[in-house]
């Protein structure tokens, strides 16, 4: 059953609050381990190194950390990667996203955490707080990380988890942008059955579907024997996601989800926060970042919600130029909140 969509305001109709920032719509405008891994090659003027921020059963979380050239402290951008919390991995920061926020003299720190389902929501938020907190205890040290000046940003379930790092992360980030993300983990369009033909791309029983995550703990899906991503189709055909990645059934232990979830958990400490979201989303419903930014002007949070009509997750089918812009709005969102 698909919820009933909020009413929607006009791509440049801004939440009526003292401290929203105006963007309107887009067409208007990332503990331990001090040994780095390898270097990759990377483009001129840029270093990259990778750290293994944590270990748990002898598994090394993994962080990939680009730095420009240069010496000095430098404020870090927290990349933190999609893929339903099930999929994905460090590698994934968009090109232009990345360098726009190098040249805004950023360093940017691309995370891995463990992925579900095998390893459940309290895990992969207590991942969430570990990377930070090596951020701003070793990242200075290590690569020169200033850690008064962390943002985060992330995309679809990398955008829930950097909402979530907006109360949870210590030291708290100075400012969030979620690009297609959601605060809400057990609304019906999470826990029913998607309508979405996106969902119904690869079709499994439930013991074809469970096969394919039937291994040991990850912290990135190319590391994966199986297919994660027929298992969130599986996931959302279904309506089970919310069970899958926790654990537990959320008719039954609505509360135990409370704690992980952003729409429950702002308050008026809450970091300035940018939301990018296209209309015709049939994945993340735009609702999830309508709600959001309800919430977030409700406490009197600094937000901005960037609205792209028409645009599918990922802001596919959007005008052309509509997602660098969106980077672009992001990057001088995060430059103003850390520089300030």
């Amino acid at each position: 059953m698909r919820k009933a969509p909020l009413s929607r305001p006009e791509p440049a109709e801004l939440w009526r609050r003292r401290r929203f920032l105006q963007v309107g719509s887009v067409a208007g405008l990332a503990a331990c381990g001090s040994q780095p891994h390898a270097a990759e090659s990377q483009p001129e003027q840029a270093s990259q190194q990778t750290f293994a921020y944590k270990r748990v059963d002898g598994l090394d979380i993994l962080a990939d950390v680009r730095r420009a050239a240069g010496a000095g402290s430098r404020p870090v951008a927290v990349w933190i990667h999609g893929g339903a919390l099930i999929n994905g991995g460090r590698e994934g920061v968009p090109a232009k996203l990345e360098d726009s926020l190098l040249e805004a003299g950023f360093t940017v720190v691309s995370i891995d955490y463990r992925l579900a389902p095998e390893t459940k929501l309290p895990s992969i938020i207590e991942d969430l707080e570990d990377a930070f907190r090596w951020v701003a205890e070793q990242g200075p040290g290590l690569f020169g990380a200033n850690p008064d000046r962390i943002v985060a940003l992330g995309g679809s379930a990398g955008g829930y988890l950097t909402l979530t790092a907006g109360y949870r992360a210590l030291p708290r980030p100075r400012a969030l942008v979620s690009f297609w993300g959601y605060g809400d983990l057990i609304g019906p369009w999470y826990s029913s059955p998607s309508p979405h033909e996106r969902h119904r791309r690869t079709v499994m029983t439930r013991e074809e579907a469970l096969a394919q995550v039937s291994g040991p703990p990850i912290a990135n899906s190319k590391d994966r024997p199986g297919d994660g991503g027929a298992f969130y189709q599986h996931c959302r055909q279904h309506g089970i996601w919310p069970y899958e990645v926790s654990g537990w059934d959320p008719q039954k232990e609505p509360d135990q989800f409370t704690p992980y979830m952003p729409l429950r958990n702002v308050t008026a400490d809450y970091p300035p926060t940018l939301l990018v979201h296209g209309t015709a989303d049939t994945d993340v419903p735009y609702e999830q970042s309508q709600l959001m930014a309800a919430e977030l002007a409700r406490h009197d949070v600094e937000h901005g919600l960037i609205t792209v009509e028409g645009a599918e997750h990922g802001l596919a089918g959007a005008e052309a130029g509509a997602l660098d812009n969106a980077y672009a709005a992001a990057t001088r969102f995060v430059e103003r909140q850390a520089m300030a």
